[in-house]
């Protein structure tokens, strides 16, 4: 029977806006990753048979499928193909299910899934010209043009966040990240490039009255808004990937795999509040793949903004100590197209290091929808 395994991840440093990562294109950052992953992976480029690359604002300098831009541009053969995968911000976890749903279908034999985001480049909204891109239909049927940080003020306001319990969710997933760069647990799954060796957005020493000079962006805090800059995901630049296979392949090539895909899902829910879907998420992923929560050693949640793993942690009764252990988008950035695969490499090399059996992964995304994947270490 097939499977879809993962050999290799790697990731850039994740950039902040107008940083390090700045001055590098997007195709240029994709093309890095891609053949540090093989380099890594000692695999032969003509291996493999396709990009899978996800990237949520495909204009401008991310158009013209940068999937097999970064292919080319990677030095690979011509016959490595790319395609770009829109899933907003789950594009690149998507790509790694269609990767892995590939390989287990017998369309691949060897394949890259991962994606890229420039934000510094190509801003949030590139695409949208002035334009709606709902249609007539939709905004009478939700009558709302959808806003995730007027989502995640719903999600505060519905939970019963405070301002103190995000801010103080928010210093911790810095302290978390900060903790990983000093004992070294991220060196060995970034490649380096335009002299930035590390993630950029990991701010030291914060505290509660700091975070509590920042305005509210999305609501008023005298109307009870509580989200700012500091409680949400950062703009940021990065590219990251994985190479995929089967287990069958995996010996032929001489490959050692580190972690099985074991659980794809995808779950919808409300567009308009539109970062809750994580929630059923997980507990499809669970339920499909029979294990119990208590199986999960690891978890990562997007943190698209503080409420998110939040409200999930609130609903789905994990363990708050396996929550996102080495920090996550509020510190580290949230390179759109690149994040889930960003999120991916940071998860398997933990597992593979603390010697996790499974590990849960899951983000909301744009239009109220989410991936949620299980890996099994091997």
């Amino acid at each position: 029977m097939r499977d879809a395994v993962i050999v290799e991840a790697v990731r850039t440093p994740v950039g902040k806006r107008k940083g390090g990562l700045a001055g590098t294109h997007p195709t240029d950052l994709s093309a890095h990753v891609l053949r540090s992953l093989a380099e890594r992976a000692g695999v032969d480029p003509a291996q493999i048979e396709d990009v899978v690359w996800g990237c949520v604002s495909q204009a401008g300098e991310q158009t013209f499928d940068i999937g097999r831009s970064a292919a080319l541009a990677a030095g690979f053969p011509e016959t490595v193909t790319g395609v770009t995968v829109d899933r907003q911000c789950g594009s690149s976890q998507q790509a790694a299910h269609f990767a892995a749903a590939g390989l287990i279908a017998g369309q691949y034999d060897v394949v890259v899934a991962g994606g890229v985001e420039s934000m510094t480049r190509v801003p949030m909204g590139s695409t949208l010209m002035d334009q709606n891109p709902f249609g007539t239909e939709f905004m009478q049927r939700y009558g709302a043009f959808p806003n995730q940080g007027v989502g995640a003020e719903m999600i505060a306001e519905k939970w019963g966040f405070s301002r103190t319990q995000l801010d103080e969710f928010s210093l911790s997933s810095h302290a978390k990240a900060a903790a990983a760069q000093d004992d070294g647990r991220f060196d060995g799954q970034l490649a380096p490039i335009a002299g930035v060796t590390a993630d950029e957005g990991v701010r030291r020493g914060g505290t509660l009255e700091a975070l509590g000079q920042l305005k509210t962006v999305f609501k008023e805090a005298d109307q009870g808004g509580v989200i700012h800059a500091g409680n949400s995901s950062q703009i940021s630049d990065g590219a990251a990937a994985l190479l995929m296979t089967t287990s069958e392949k995996a010996a032929e090539l001489g490959l050692t795999p580190i972690a099985r895909v074991h659980t794809a899902v995808l779950a919808g829910a409300d567009p308009v509040i539109m970062l809750t879907a994580p929630i059923p998420a997980t507990e499809k992923a669970l339920k499909r793949s029979g294990l119990s929560l208590t199986d999960i050693g690891v978890f990562e949640v997007n943190e698209a903004f503080a409420p998110v793993p939040l409200a999930w942690l609130a609903d789905i009764g994990a363990d708050p100590a396996a929550l996102n252990p080495n920090g996550g988008a509020i510190a580290l950035g949230h390179p759109l197209g690149g994040s889930g695969a960003r999120i991916m490499t940071t998860m398997v090399h933990h597992m593979r290091d603390t010697g996790t059996r499974y590990g849960l992964q899951t983000m909301c995304e744009g239009g109220g929808q989410a991936n949620a994947t299980i890996l099994e270490l091997l």
